[in-house]
């Protein structure tokens, strides 16, 4: 009797913005059993994890949990500490030359040694991450370079990597989109089923009656950088403004 082959299993982190979503409907549809992870790490735009649920039920996911890892101990960013966001800059480069006040220390580096434990208890030995060195913000975890020397160090630390005799153990990081502008992630996660209107990917959403689940401000470097996306991929946006 023969038996029905088993999917390879992955961890991909949620955040429930845009490039998450289309990383998991990349991962998903590329043949893997998708383990979503997301953090509630002290942000202020944590309604973002009401999307990131949303969007891990659109697309399937065989488990979804939400790892509690307080960065506001660290402070030091508009998302974690008592800062202003910054709001109407310009959509070709909105943190200027420099790292912006958005920037969360650490928080990638931190976020993908979680992830690495959860993929060795699972077994799992792919994760999926949808970082963007395009339109990203200017934030230094954005980059391959960091993704390479991470699955490195990763390899070295876990049991999984320093007992595996074959390779088969050694973890392998995916970032599907590390090298696509906004409007090309909008493009690929809408061929491959992505409901963006499930998604949130504002820095400071306003809550609005009885909208728990907040909605956009319109003028953040991310409300930025996802309207020109849009209007860049020549699809309609579903995201539901404050105000224009």
């Amino acid at each position: 009797m023969n038996s029905i082959p088993t999917k390879p299993k992955a961890v991909v982190l949620l955040s429930g913005g845009i490039d998450s979503a289309t990383c998991l409907a990349v991962a998903a549809d590329g043949g893997f059993e998708c383990h979503a992870v997301s953090f509630d790490y002290g942000q202020r735009h944590r309604v973002e994890l009401i999307a990131a649920g949303r969007v891990a039920r659109q697309l399937k996911a065989v488990t979804h949990r939400t790892i509690l890892v307080d960065l506001r101990c660290a402070g030091g960013s508009a998302l974690t500490a008592d800062i202003a966001v910054p709001k109407d800059r310009a959509a070709d480069q909105p943190g200027g030359s420099s790292i912006p006040i958005t920037y969360v220390p650490a928080r990638n580096l931190i976020f993908l040694s979680l992830a690495i434990g959860v993929a060795e208890v699972l077994d799992a030995r792919d994760l999926f991450i949808g970082i963007n060195a395009v339109d990203y913000s200017g934030y230094p975890d954005c980059r391959q370079p960091f993704i390479d020397a991470f699955a490195h160090a990763a390899n070295l630390a876990t049991r999984a990597g320093v007992e595996s005799t074959d390779g088969g153990g050694n973890f392998r990081i995916h970032t599907p989109l590390v090298a696509l502008s906004k409007a090309d992630i909008l493009r690929l996660g809408a061929r491959h089923g992505v409901d963006f209107s499930l998604t949130l990917s504002c820095y400071d959403p306003q809550s609005m009656g009885s909208d728990a689940a907040g909605l956009a401000c319109g003028h953040c470097d991310s409300c930025v950088i996802r309207r020109k996306g849009f209007a860049e991929a020549g699809l309609a946006d579903p995201t539901r403004y404050v105000m224009p």
